[in-house]
């Protein structure tokens, strides 16, 4: 009967045997894309969000981590280093951004990736933290083992997309990263996500098969 299920990429997948360290990631836009794709909730398939707005496009692999959530523990956490008060996460899985030297020339995939570090995000006041992270066995970006190897100009790209990708250049942005963090924050905020996602979901089983609806 397993054959005849299709794993829902974020409850019926392992985050990975050892995560925080390394991570199982579900992508789901690449750079080449011109629309922004997410996954539904409820089947588990990729969807069409929104087209990207003007030239905005994604520096990195964009997805998330699976069986994680963005709720009152990371919120907690963003506040403590924040020192702003943050009330809760934005609801959704863990975002991880993942450096590859190889095009990858398609979302509704897996790959294993190494954390090094990531932003805090606040997006409407709400904790939507962005792990960066590189692609495991990565012949070039595997030298860098946290995100202060990385060069400013790499960083600021990525800070450019996430505070100007859902705005018109004449709004004001509602995102503000308030720190860049590295590799030991990441792990935590990664471990943070996976208690909020167990605190709300409870325990998936191992068999890693999930009807294709989304757990209330």
């Amino acid at each position: 009967m397993t054959m005849h299920y299709r794993a829902h990429p974020w409850h019926g997948i392992n985050p990975g045997d050892n995560c925080p360290s390394v991570v199982t990631a579900f992508i789901e836009i690449v750079p080449s894309d011109t629309v922004k794709y997410e996954i539904d909730k409820d089947s588990g398939y990729l969807k069409i969000d929104r087209p990207q707005k003007f030239s905005n496009m994604i520096p990195t692999l964009y997805g998330f981590i699976p069986r994680t959530y963005c709720a009152e523990s990371v919120a907690a956490y963003a506040t403590l280093k924040s020192g702003k008060k943050v009330p809760h996460g934005d609801g959704d899985p863990l975002d991880i951004c993942v450096l590859s030297e190889r095009t990858v020339t398609h979302g509704d995939i897996l790959l294993q990736a190494v954390p090094i570090g990531g932003f805090r995000l606040l997006d409407g006041g709400e904790a939507d933290d962005k792990i960066i992270a590189v692609m495991k066995g990565d012949e070039f970006y595997r030298q860098w083992q946290d995100v202060s190897d990385c060069p400013p100009s790499y960083i600021d790209r990525l800070k450019h997309y996430f505070l100007t990708y859902k705005h018109l250049p004449s709004e004001k942005s509602v995102c503000e990263i308030t720190h860049v963090y590295g590799r030991d924050e990441a792990h935590e905020v990664i471990r943070r996500s996976m208690l909020d996602y167990k605190n709300h979901f409870g325990d998936v089983c191992e068999s890693k098969i999930v009807k294709i609806a989304a757990v209330k």
